[in-house]
Formats: C-alpha cells, structure tokens, sequence
C-alpha cells in the first residue's frame, strides 16, 4: 500500500480522450502554473493531483482479495467512506457518479477512484482531498463532468487535517477492510 502525495500534475485516464478536451485551459497556462499533463492508463477521465490530496496506491493480488474489479472499487470506497467518517464526514456514493461525494447542499467530490488490473495485480488507486488547494481543479472538468464541484476534508471540518494522521488511518481502516495484516 503505497500512500503519497504527488506534485501539481493532472492526469487523463482512458476514458478521457487523448485529445484532453475536459481540460479547460491552454497548455501554456499550465506551463505557466507548473502543472504537468500525462495519459495513465487507470481507468476514469480527467483529474487533479497535488499537495495536500493524498493518493493511494493498493498493490494487490486481485483474486486473493476481491471477486472482481467491481468489488475492489466498492471495497476502496468503503475505505474512504469510513476514513471520512472517523473524521466526522459523511461520504456518499452516488449512482453513475465515480468516486466519493459529500452533500453539502449540492454534491461534492472528495476523492476520486481509477483503477487498472494487470496480469491479476491491481494498479492505480484512489486520491482523496484532505488539506489542499482546490483552485487547480476549475481548470478541468474532473472526471469529464462540467457540473462536478470538488472539495476537501479541511474544507468541510473547517481546520487543518494532518497529514500523518489521515495516512495513518488510511493504513488501519484499509487493513481491516481487506482483512491485511501489516508487518
């Protein structure tokens, strides 16, 4: 389980076209702002990643975890939903809507999910938003969706969230969803 943070990037998934039109700003802009563009191939469209979000690599032998790639993004998203919750956030899927919102009164992303499965072994993750700066995110449709609003767990406690700590319960909450014992 690899957690981290990565610099100011934004990157396109293979449901985004490769001509990146759910990025909404010139290329020399981006330059500019010291933010990188890559094709992945996770799965999704286009997202923001940056200081401040944490991003969660699961390194695992699929079979030995889950029935299927459904069920992996249902068990990440049950990780997040509880990670959100002990930290006083209730998260929420909603239906044809990838990722975790808030309500807050109008629906809010605060992590995204893309996947990638090769060989049997997934790839790729997740990346929450804890305490960053969602300005990046008006430069982008994120996950090709003109009307998604985007927040963060700092945001919607009103305090800065550390870390450290988020990670660590990242950590303990993944072990105990996918039944892992870390040594």
């Amino acid at each position: 389980l690899l957690l981290l943070q990565h610099p100011p990037v934004i990157t396109v998934g293979v449901r985004g076209d490769g001509g990146r039109s759910n990025i909404v700003v010139p290329s020399a802009r981006l330059e500019e702002l010291g933010i990188e563009v890559f094709e992945t191939g996770r799965g999704g469209d286009v997202t923001y990643h940056g200081p401040g979000q944490v991003v969660v690599y699961p390194i695992l032998k699929l079979a030995q975890h889950t029935a299927g790639p459904r069920r992996l993004v249902q068990l990440l998203e049950d990780v997040i939903i509880r990670l959100l919750k002990h930290w006083g956030i209730d998260g929420h899927r909603i239906e044809k809507r990838p990722g975790i919102w808030v309500l807050m009164p109008q629906p809010a992303k605060i992590a995204s999910i893309g996947i990638r499965i090769e060989r049997g072994i997934t790839l790729h993750g997740f990346a929450l938003n804890v305490d960053m700066d969602l300005t990046p995110f008006q430069r982008i449709r994120p996950c090709g969706f003109a009307d998604c609003l985007v927040s963060s767990m700092n945001v919607l406690c009103g305090k800065t969230i550390p870390l450290d700590e988020v990670k660590s319960d990242l950590a303990r909450i993944f072990s105990e969803v996918f039944s892992i014992e870390w040594i």
